[in-house]
């Protein structure tokens, strides 16, 4: 299923403002995609009332190539494989 907001980008992480795991993903991901090349966005799921009812506490929600990935944590080896295997 093909989520609203989901960009170009091959990561996309759903946060909301004023949560601390979102920071924390955020910062995982960029740093990991900046070691990779691969390109991230940040969609803030208060924007969206359906992103908002959809995510509610589950952020962040991290996405790969527009299928979910995780949810409340980044596992960068994991993300790192899973980046790997779509190239």
């Amino acid at each position: 299923m093909t989520i609203p907001h989901a960009s170009d980008a091959r990561v996309v992480v759903y946060t909301r403002v004023g949560c601390h795991l979102c920071e924390i993903a955020e910062q995982q991901v960029a740093e990991l995609c900046a070691e990779t090349g691969d390109s991230w966005a940040r969609v803030d799921i208060d924007d969206d009332p359906d992103l908002r009812q959809r995510f509610t506490e589950q952020v962040p929600v991290t996405f790969v190539d527009g299928a979910q990935h995780d949810f409340w944590r980044v596992d960068p080896t994991r993300l790192r494989k899973a980046l790997a295997r779509g190239r």
